[in-house]
C-alpha cells in the first residue's frame, strides 16, 4: 500500500474549511436544501463521502451513484452502512492519507455504470479531493461538516485545479 499523500500541519485549518458550499441546519433540513439543489442544477452524478451524510441521502432519496464510507463517524465506530443494488469495492487508505489504491478505487468506480459503494479500511474524509478531481465537471461531491451540516462541492474546472492544488501540497516524496 504505497501512500502518494498525506497531511501536513500548516495544511490542516485548509481543511477544516468548507471545500464548497456549507448547507447549515438539521439533517432534514439540509437534505431539503440539496434536494432542491439537485433538481435546480441536474447533476451528471451525486457522490457521498462520509457515512452520516451517505445514510442521509440514500434515506431522503437522493441516491448518490457513488457512495464513500469508512463506517465510522466523527472517528467512532458505526454500524456499516449497506445500500441496496450497489456494487461494492474495497480500499486501503489510512488516516490522514490518500493511497494509490484508494485513487485507483475512486478511479474505477466513477467509471462502473450503475451505483458503487466504496467502502475504505481506515479512513475516507480526504476522498473527497480525488473525488472532485476525476469526476465529471457539473457532478456534485457532498460530504458532512461536523455540527455545521453538509457541504456540496459543484465539480468545475476552478475546483479541480484546487483540489490539485491541494494534493500537490500533501504529495510525498518518492524515495
Amino acid at each position: 500500500m504505497s501512500v502518494v499523500y498525506a497531511t501536513k500541519p500548516e495544511l490542516l485549518e485548509k481543511f477544516r474549511r468548507p471545500f464548497g458550499v456549507l448547507l447549515r441546519g438539521t439533517f432534514s433540513e439540509t437534505m431539503m436544501q440539496l434536494s432542491a439543489l439537485v433538481k435546480k442544477e441536474k447533476p451528471s452524478i451525486v457522490i457521498s463521502v462520509g457515512d452520516t451524510v451517505s445514510k442521509n441521502l440514500h434515506k431522503h432519496g437522493i441516491n448518490p451513484q457513488l457512495s464513500i464510507t469508512d463506517n465510522k463517524s466523527l472517528r467512532r465506530r458505526v454500524k456499516p452502512a449497506t445500500f441496496a443494488s450497489k456494487r461494492v469495492f474495497h480500499a486501503k487508505n489510512p488516516q490522514g492519507t490518500i493511497t494509490e489504491e484508494s485513487i485507483k478505487t475512486v478511479q474505477e468506480a466513477l467509471h462502473v455504470n450503475m451505483g458503487v459503494h466504496v467502502i475504505v479500511d481506515g479512513e475516507e474524509d480526504l476522498l473527497t479531493l480525488i473525488a472532485v478531481l476525476y469526476a465529471p465537471e457539473d457532478a456534485l461531491v457532498v460530504y458532512g461538516q461536523p455540527h455545521e451540516g453538509i457541504v456540496v462541492v459543484t465539480v468545475t474546472a476552478e475546483k479541480k485545479a484546487e483540489a490539485r492544488a491541494l494534493l500537490e501540497a500533501m504529495a510525498c516524496s518518492k524515495s
